[in-house]
C-alpha cells in the first residue's frame, strides 16, 4: 500500500509552512505540502495509484471523489495533483461552475477547456502556465537527439529538415485521431516559428493549442495551416489529443480534475443540465472502453450531485446503473475499485494525528516551542464533539480552522494556558447548516 509519511518537521521549508498555515486558516486547500498533514486516506490513495500505473501502460481511468462540503473532497484531489505530477504525469485542473461547463451554447465548454490549459502542469512547473515549456522541453530533447545523431549543429545543413522530420514521427501518431492532423499542424507550426525565430508564430500556435481564437478566418490569418478551430463541440477532443501527446513525448500520460461538479447539478434548465451529463457520460465511455489513451479523469461532487434521483446523476438509468454501490458492500466495507469513491469520515484517532502534525508544524513555523500536548488535543476532540450536531455536522476543514485559530492564540498570548483559552471561550466552534434550496449544500458558519 502506498505511504504518504510527513517528513521531518526540519525539511518542512518556511514556504510550506506558510502556505499550509495560511490555506487552513482561511478554510481552503493549499497547493503544497499535503503529504505533510495527510492522514486516513491510504486506502483512496492506493487505489489512484493503481490507476496511474494503468495509465502509464496505455489506458484510461475515470474516477468520483465523492464527499461533502469540509469533507476533504478538493483535499484529495489536490492530493492526488501532487501525487501524479511526482510520478511524471501532465495534469490540469478546474472548478466547474456556472461560466465553466462541459457542455453549453455559449462557450461555457470551451472556457473550460481554456482553464484546463491555463493550468497545465508538470514536476518543474506545478504553478500551472507548462504549455509552452512542455513544447520547448520536447523540442530541445529533440534538438539533442539530432546533434548526437548526425554530429551536426542548429543551423548546419539538413539539421532543421532531420529535427522537422523526428517531430513528425511523434505527431503522425496523432494525426489519425479526431482533430488530429490540425493539432500535429499546430505543434509543427510552433517548432517551425522556433527554427525560424518567429515569436509571432509561436505565439500563435499557443493560442491555437490553447483554445484561444474565436474564429478560423482569425486562426488562418496568423498563418497557421489549420481548418478547423476548438470549440464548445469539440474540446473534450483535443484533451485526448493532449493525453496521447504528452506520452509520446516522455510523460505518463495526462490527469484533468474537474472539482465542484455541484454546478452541473445545479444548471435549472433540464435541457442544459442533460447536455452536460450526456457529455460527462461520453467521457465515462471513452476511458471505459478504451477509447481514451493515457488519460484520467477524476471529478469530485457531493453525494446531492451524484445520487439526488430527480436532478443528480441518479436521476439517470444509464448513470445509476454504472455508479450504484454493490449491494455486497456491508457498513465499514469499501470497495477501492468502484468507479465511485465516497470518502468517509475521518476517525478520531485520524483526526488527533493530523491535529498533533498541525501543532507540529504551527511551533515549527513560529519558531517556539510545543505547548499543546496529547490530553489537550484529546480535550479539544471531546468539546469539539460535544458541540450540537458535531457528529453529523462537523468536518475536517472545521476542525482544523478551529485548531489553528487555538494555535494562534496560545502562540500570541504566552501567558494564557490551554485550560483557560477553552474555559473561557465564547465561541462554538464551526459548524455547517444545510441550504433551504434544496441541493443539500453545507455552507459554514460560526456560531457565537
Amino acid at each position: 500500500m502506498l505511504k504518504l509519511m510527513p517528513k521531518l518537521m526540519p525539511k518542512l521549508s518556511k514556504r510550506v509552512s506558510t502556505a499550509l498555515i495560511n490555506a487552513l486558516a482561511a478554510g481552503v486547500v493549499p497547493r503544497v505540502g499535503l503529504e505533510h498533514i495527510s492522514v486516513g486516506r491510504e486506502q483512496e490513495i492506493d487505489a489512484i495509484a493503481r490507476d496511474m500505473d494503468n495509465i502509464s501502460e496505455g489506458g484510461a481511468s475515470f474516477r468520483f471523489i465523492i464527499g461533502r462540503y469540509g469533507a476533504g473532497k478538493s483535499f484529495m484531489l489536490q492530493l492526488i495533483r501532487n501525487l501524479a505530477m511526482e510520478r511524471g504525469f501532465v495534469v490540469a485542473d478546474v472548478d466547474l461552475s456556472p461560466e465553466l461547463r462541459l457542455a453549453g451554447g455559449k462557450q461555457q465548454a470551451l472556457s473550460t477547456y481554456r482553464e484546463l490549459m491555463k493550468n497545465i502542469a508538470t514536476r518543474t512547473s506545478p504553478k500551472g502556465g507548462a504549455i509552452a515549456l512542455i513544447l520547448e522541453k520536447w523540442t530541445s530533447t529533440i534538438l539533442s537527439q539530432v546533434a548526437q545523431e548526425t554530429g551536426k549543429r542548429p543551423g548546419d545543413e539538413g539539421f532543421d529538415e532531420r529535427v522537422e522530420i523526428k517531430i513528425r514521427q511523434v505527431i503522425d501518431d496523432v494525426e489519425g485521431l479526431v482533430h488530429g492532423f490540425d493539432f500535429a499542424n499546430a505543434i509543427v507550426s510552433y517548432w517551425q516559428g522556433y527554427r525560424e525565430e518567429n515569436r509571432d508564430k509561436q505565439e500563435a500556435a499557443l493560442r491555437w493549442l490553447r483554445g484561444e481564437f474565436s474564429t478560423r478566418t482569425e486562426a488562418r490569418a496568423s498563418s497557421l495551416d489549420v481548418r478547423v478551430i476548438i470549440d464548445d463541440e469539440t474540446w473534450y477532443d483535443y484533451v485526448k489529443l493532449w493525453a496521447k501527446f504528452v506520452a509520446d513525448i516522455g510523460y505518463k500520460g495526462l490527469i484533468i480534475f474537474l472539482d465542484e461538479a455541484i454546478h452541473l447539478y445545479k444548471i435549472s434548465h433540464s435541457r442544459s443540465r442533460q447536455n452536460n451529463y450526456d457529455r460527462l457520460l461520453a467521457m465515462f465511455n471513452d476511458t471505459m472502453q478504451g477509447k481514451a489513451d493515457r488519460l484520467g479523469i477524476i471529478v469530485g461532487g457531493t453525494p446531492q450531485f451524484l445520487e439526488d434521483k430527480r436532478r443528480g446523476l441518479f436521476s439517470e438509468e444509464a448513470w445509476r446503473t454504472r455508479l450504484a454501490k454493490s449491494r455486497f458492500l456491508q457498513d465499514g466495507l469499501q470497495d477501492s475499485f468502484a468507479t465511485a469513491i465516497a470518502l468517509e469520515p475521518l476517525t478520531a484517532p485520524e483526526i488527533s494525528q493530523l491535529l498533533h502534525r498541525l501543532a507540529d508544524i504551527h511551533a515549527h513555523h513560529y519558531g517556539y516551542q510545543k505547548r499543546i500536548n496529547s490530553q489537550q488535543i484529546e480535550a479539544f476532540q471531546q468539546e469539539s464533539s460535544r458541540r450540537i450536531g458535531a457528529d453529523k455536522m462537523a468536518t475536517p476543514r472545521e476542525r482544523v480552522r478551529d485548531f489553528i485559530s487555538l494555535l494562534n492564540v496560545l502562540q500570541q498570548n504566552p501567558k494564557l494556558v490551554f485550560t483557560e483559552v477553552m474555559r473561557n471561550s465564547e465561541f462554538q466552534f464551526t459548524a455547517a447548516s444545510e441550504n433551504n434550496n434544496g441541493t443539500g449544500e453545507f455552507a459554514e458558519i460560526t456560531l457565537n
